[in-house]
């Protein structure tokens, strides 16, 4: 099958055969789910169940992203199970038992996250640069407004003003260079691994935000390093 532009929603031969178009390999139903990608189905409008549909009275479209359903799909099911899904506002309802089944034939992917998928592939698939760590790299540390740059978008605090206060994670005995503090809080350095594992651990922030973060600063690079040894370390 030959397809040269995806639908909004693609079946899943129409996703597989687009997938196998872009990465030179064969793609399954089970390939798709196991690479993160949620599959949905047209629920039409049923007064029954008022709640679920809110005001889209013409139906919506269910995502399947509960860990038992899709593993379901994975293992070859014959069909869909639907036992937690969103409602027509995207809040997440528990469905009524048995749940809703749907014939496989009714799954679509989503266009814009089938091209999000090839567009990771085809960067995870790029050779990664060579990185030299120095010992004099390891300690200088990263500045407050390389922090801030490299971490802010991810945290709900104030973390230029964390920066300042330099509690906690944020303090000598964290990830702040005992010392380099003495003259202006301004020109503290700071320990980006130590710091990362920090908001990783008491603020939730996901391991793969902050790879990213390490892969896409160019000042972060000589920590590649020591970031990825500490994640082996902790099994991450």
């Amino acid at each position: 099958m030959t397809i040269i532009e995806l639908p909004f929603r693609a079946t899943t031969e129409q996703a597989c055969a687009w997938m196998e178009q872009q990465t030179g390999s064969p793609w399954t139903l089970a390939r798709l789910i196991e690479h993160t990608l949620t599959p949905y189905v047209w629920l039409d409008y049923d007064a029954t169940y008022p709640d679920l549909f809110g005001d889209a009275n013409g139906g919506y479209a269910a995502p399947i992203f509960f860990e038992g359903d899709t593993a379901r799909l994975v293992a070859g099911s014959d069909d869909v199970l639907i036992t937690i899904t969103k409602d027509a506002y995207k809040i997440v309802v528990q469905l009524p038992p048995p749940g809703f089944r749907r014939e496989l034939h009714e799954l679509r992917f989503l266009k814009k996250e089938l091209e999000k998928l090839v567009a990771r592939l085809k960067r995870e698939a790029e050779p990664k640069p060579v990185v030299v760590e120095t010992a004099q790299e390891a300690r200088v540390g990263i500045s407050r407004d390389e922090v801030i740059a490299a971490f802010a978008g991810m945290l709900r605090i104030d973390i230029a003003k964390a920066l300042d206060d330099a509690l906690g994670v944020f303090g000598d005995e964290g990830a702040r260079i005992k010392g380099s503090a003495r003259k202006s809080k301004k020109h503290a350095m700071w320990n980006p691994v130590t710091l990362a594992l920090g908001m990783n651990d008491l603020y939730r922030v996901p391991v793969s935000q902050l790879k990213r973060a390490f892969q896409g600063h160019d000042f972060l690079h000589p920590w590649l390093g020591q970031w990825n040894a500490s994640l082996a370390l902790l099994g991450k």
